[in-house]
């Protein structure tokens, strides 16, 4: 408004005369454009609609620099801002029509094709240019709000992601320490209750319970500062961690898992062949945990523990007596790890009463693409 009331003072318009209009006619215009800007984001069509009469009359009474930008805004603002969004398509046909137009009446009304030219240029100008520009503006931020969607999903994705791995990891914490822990103190709690329970326990009988109970404490100890050095960053620095579990060492587990009145054997049916690490600790943890639970749960007996290699898979079958359901307190939570480490491995699991003894059966393939998260220990 500023502005075009200087260009006003200043005679600054294409056509001025003393006579025709005065200038404070010339004043109407000007207040009719500017107050329908006020409009321009809440109601831009409105104020189009408003804006473009007083732009027509400008024009009539010989327009100025001034009125010409101020309805180009307008123009933009309902390109820009407008509903629907088909609404800067229209404008701008509309606005190239009215080129044209302008170009055709001036170039007839002069007779000179010049003039329309440049009369069709100016019009282009003030009207086509702010559609146009309106449509790349809105072009860009329709892009730039696709980007914000898609890098808020890319977020949202690696959230996921992260919390997946969290749990798998956790998961697998989980199965570590209980396959670590259970079946070590399970011997000790079995050999010490021995001890406490049997007043009369020959010298003999007492040194073989607490040399049961030496054993597994101090495997349980060196298992356990195997993983304390797996997951502490940087573990190697001047600690000895145990050597990871293997099925070569089955032999002394099975000669450590016994009671009064169970005892535990060991058949392998030829050579198994050089295992992938993740298999061979899978192996050796899911017998581990079946003669845990036989030591826990079992009746009197033994345990047979049956190790072979058949048609890619190591096949793994530990048999034992059926109990009464009074062995030591137990949370199932070792039939679900066996279960989680034959199915990250793509293998077989499966465990329940056969012919009056417990059977656990595992079939773990020996060519299959392990888990990532079974790979680090």
């Amino acid at each position: 408004m500023a502005a075009g009331l200087v260009l006003l003072a200043a005679h600054g318009y294409s056509t001025w005369t003393d006579h025709w209009p005065p200038a404070g006619l010339r004043l109407l215009p000007l207040a009719g454009l500017c107050g329908a800007m006020l409009l321009r984001r809440t109601a831009p069509l409105t104020a189009l609609a408003i804006s473009t009469p007083f732009n027509f009359l400008d024009v009539a009474f010989g327009p100025s620099i001034a009125t010409a930008m101020i309805y180009g805004d307008a123009l933009y603002a309902a390109s820009l801002y407008g509903r629907p969004r088909r609404t800067a398509e229209w404008l701008l046909g509309a606005t190239l029509t009215g080129t044209v137009a302008v170009l055709a009446v001036a170039g007839a009304l002069a007779r000179d094709l010049a003039l329309g030219v440049v009369a069709g240029a100016l019009a282009a100008a003030v009207w086509v240019t702010p559609v146009l520009t309106a449509m790349l503006v809105r072009e860009h931020r329709s892009r730039a709000e696709a980007e914000r969607q898609r890098a808020r999903q890319v977020a949202r994705l690696a959230e996921m992601d992260r919390r997946a791995a969290v749990g798998a990891e956790r998961a697998r914490m989980a199965r570590e320490l209980h396959d670590v822990i259970a079946n070590h103190l399970s011997a000790v709690a079995l050999h010490s209750s021995a001890v406490l329970k049997v007043r009369d326990l020959d010298r003999e009988g007492l040194d073989r319970a607490m040399t049961v109970i030496r054993e597994n404490s101090v495997q349980g100890l060196a298992e356990m500062r195997r993983m304390i050095g797996l997951l502490r960053e940087g573990g190697a620095g001047g600690a000895d961690p145990a050597e990871a579990p293997r099925l070569a060492g089955l032999g002394r587990l099975v000669d450590r898992t016994a009671r009064p009145d169970l005892s535990a054997r060991l058949r392998t049916d030829g050579e198994l062949p050089e295992l992938p690490a993740p298999v061979e600790l899978a192996a050796y943890r899911i017998v581990q945990e079946s003669l845990t639970n036989a030591l826990k749960h079992a009746g009197p007996g033994r345990a047979e523990v049956s190790v072979r290699y058949a048609r890619g898979r190591v096949v793994i079958d530990v048999y034992s007596p059926l109990g009464d359901g009074a062995g030591l307190p137990g949370s199932g939570s070792g039939l679900i790890g066996m279960r989680e480490r034959a199915a990250i491995l793509g293998g077989e699991f499966s465990a329940g009463p056969d012919g009056g003894r417990w059977l656990v059966h595992a079939e773990l393939p020996v060519d299959g693409e392990p888990a990532r998260e079974e790979g680090a220990l």
